[in-house]
């Protein structure tokens, strides 16, 4: 019950690298293999998004990727703010006030405490000033999800770019490009993408991130990588110019497996599915007494509930062989298309038997 920290090990990923260590056995370095599988999981990530592959660059993590966007903008210009919020990811709060020594203003829009926040916050900061609005769709902490189009749509009415951290979402909630218009996207594969550490995406939406060029560079985001050119910076013209060195080889087989994985299974079917576990499990929760803190009306695939001692709890829940995870004195306990009806019954059972660490 933890693939908002790492999805369960399916058998085409553990194929997948069986596949490339069989490849480095038989025939030492197999880069041509390797370049194809990078865009073999871009393909697939395209797919998932409803995109095209050119938007798509394949980096080594969420941080590599928002690095490479932090990179291309120019805070000494008249449109040197960041608008962020309370309830991000600590990498993304990390990357936007490192730019402060390049003239970035960094503003936290705060949450509720019923962990949402209203529209007219995001209102109040952004302005004229802002040069893009960096939002977490689902909050790694609570659970809480933020319905992103009025923030873009406000954003991109006051000349802002909206950069989107889907990284607790995708793979369990559909997003499609073409409708969103988020201007970059950002996430893993690891969590409810179904594949392993090590490689990450950034979507860059062609029509409002083509002037941008990264100065965090790499010659994997070369127009040719194979060019191998010393004197000169000349960055493919497409999503790859935000990425960067040699890739995660063996992550790019476990992602690509994963990825299309969650194709053939549908995340849409995914989200309705989990739908129902989610509301099973809340209303157990309710039976017990407990405090469910993500929001009723804001949710997407985990479920926080809150404890008393955090850690205790999960240590708990791991004797009962419930694996969860927590965060800021919740227990998260996150669903996914491979849970039923009766994993929610075993974690209510485990949750009853140990209902004194329950806040």
């Amino acid at each position: 019950m933890n693939s908002c920290s790492q999805g369960a090990l399916s058998d085409s990923v553990r194929r997948s690298y069986e596949e490339y260590l069989t490849g480095m056995e038989q025939e030492g370095s197999q880069w041509g293999h390797w370049v194809a599988r990078q865009e073999r999981l871009r393909e697939a990530m395209a797919q998932l998004f409803s995109t095209s592959p050119s938007e798509i660059a394949i980096t080594a993590s969420a941080s590599a990727g928002i690095n490479a966007v932090a990179s291309s903008l120019d805070f000494d210009s008249v449109r040197n703010k960041v608008v962020t919020t309370s309830l991000e990811f600590p990498t993304v709060g990390q990357i936007w006030h490192a730019q402060e020594k390049h003239g970035a203003q960094v503003v936290h829009v705060r949450a509720d405490d019923d962990h949402t926040i209203p529209l007219s916050r995001f209102e109040d900061e952004i302005d004229e000033t802002t040069a893009i609005v960096s939002i977490t769709h689902v909050c790694f902490r609570n659970g809480a999800m933020l319905d992103p189009t009025p923030i873009i749509e406000l954003a991109h009415s006051r000349g802002a770019m909206v950069l989107l951290d889907a990284y607790q979402s995708v793979g369990a909630v559909p997003l499609d490009m073409s409708s969103l218009q988020a201007d970059f996207v950002t996430g893993g594969m690891l969590k409810y993408l179904l594949a392993s550490p090590g490689v990450g995406f950034l979507y860059a939406r062609d029509f409002s991130t083509k002037a941008l060029v990264p100065t965090s560079t790499g010659w994997f985001a070369a127009r040719d990588i194979f060019a191998m050119s010393i004197d000169s910076y000349d960055p493919a013209l497409d999503a790859r110019r935000f990425e960067a060195g040699t890739p995660p080889v063996p992550s790019l087989y476990a992602g690509a497996a994963g990825v299309e994985l969650m194709l053939e299974i549908g995340v849409e079917r995914t989200r309705a599915h989990v739908g129902v576990l989610v509301d099973q499990l809340r209303a157990g929760i309710d039976d017990l007494g407990g405090t469910v803190v993500t929001p009723l009306d804001h949710q997407g695939p985990m479920v926080a509930i809150a404890a008393t001692d955090e850690n205790a709890f999960v240590a708990a829940l791991e004797g009962e062989k419930v694996i969860t995870s927590c965060r800021d004195g919740n227990v998260r306990v996150s669903l996914h298309c491979y849970n039923n009806n009766d994993d929610v019954e075993r974690v209510l059972a485990a949750l009853r038997k140990h209902r004194h660490l329950l806040r």
